[in-house]
């Protein structure tokens, strides 16, 4: 934890007692922690899902846990995870406020990284426990996730009086939590996506251009080169900065995107935004020659080296 008014360890009296535990959306989250709480000690009673994938998930993590309305997992536990996607939170916060099914001193726990807990104050104005507790973690919806909760980082945010109950909450998950202050849960959710969702698609961007240039296993190919790229900008941030854009060859830039026209025409507008502000950060650490950069960024508007 980097917080540095940090509640420090929890001890065994601040630790929340043997909770029973719903989960409200069966998706790829849910079913992980819930199985991850199971591990603690916790005992999950409920879960709510209606498509075949969720069943699937639900019976593979949760053996034996009914499949029942998000009104009766509110009403048979005491932990509720509310794991649905973001732009539905609210209304289901509101509707289940609105219904009676919150009821007063139930923990509700949401896992989005975009709201804190002001998304819950309908529940909070009917007597429940608000917490944000968020998995800074991609999940595939089966048992490897429970394992990789491990040494995973959560982006909590809670109220003062419940500060120690979501930190234990998130260590007995394996997990680390960081303390998110309410207004700053969009920013550092956006960048989380910028990190890890961008990154799939640069990935798989680069596999489909390896297998049209002829490499049989782009993935053996990628794995080393990208590790290392990331394990050394995680090391070194922008000074790990390397390649083409870096070095200002403005020719080989230049090369690139005339093969993406000619073969990949839809990431033509990728390359050019990602080695605009490659250009940028390695101009404002020393790394690019300010005396390459004119012809690279003529190559970056127009495609082709100013001279």
């Amino acid at each position: 934890m980097n917080d540095p008014q940090s509640p420090g360890p929890v001890r065994a009296a601040d630790r929340p007692a043997r909770l029973t535990v719903g989960v409200v959306g069966a998706g790829r989250v849910g079913p992980a922690l819930a199985a991850a709480l199971a591990l603690a000690g916790h005992r999950p009673v409920a879960a709510s899902g209606v498509s075949d994938a969720s069943r699937s998930r639900a019976a593979e993590l949760l053996p034996g846990v009914p499949l029942v309305e998000p009104a009766e997992v509110l009403a048979r536990a005491e932990l509720v995870l509310l794991t649905v996607p973001d732009d539905a939170l609210p209304g289901l916060v509101a509707g289940l406020a609105e219904t009676g099914a919150v009821r007063p001193g139930q923990l509700l726990a949401h896992t989005s990284g975009r709201y804190g807990v002001g998304v819950l104050e309908p529940a909070l104005r009917v007597g429940a426990l608000p917490l944000a507790l968020h998995p800074a973690m991609t999940f595939t919806g089966t048992s490897v996730d429970v394992q990789r909760l491990a040494g995973c980082s959560f982006g909590v945010t809670a109220p003062e009086e419940l500060r120690l109950a979501a930190q234990a909450l998130v260590i007995e998950m394996g997990g680390e939590p960081e303390w998110i202050a309410e207004e700053a849960r969009p920013l550092y959710h956006a960048a989380l996506a910028l990190g890890a969702n961008h990154l799939v698609t640069l990935v798989a961007q680069a596999s489909e251009l390896l297998k049209q240039a002829g490499v049989r296993a782009p993935d053996r190919m990628l794995g080393p080169l990208l590790g290392a790229a990331l394990d050394n900008a995680l090391r070194s941030g922008d000074a790990a900065l390397t390649g083409p854009v870096a070095r200002g060859d403005a020719g080989t830039v230049a090369a690139h995107i005339a093969e993406l026209r000619a073969h990949a025409p839809g990431m033509v507008a990728g390359y050019l935004a990602m080695a605009r502000a490659t250009a940028d950060r390695a101009l404002a650490h020393g790394l690019l020659k300010p005396e390459l950069a004119e012809d690279l960024l003529g190559v970056l508007s127009d495609g082709e080296p100013t001279r």
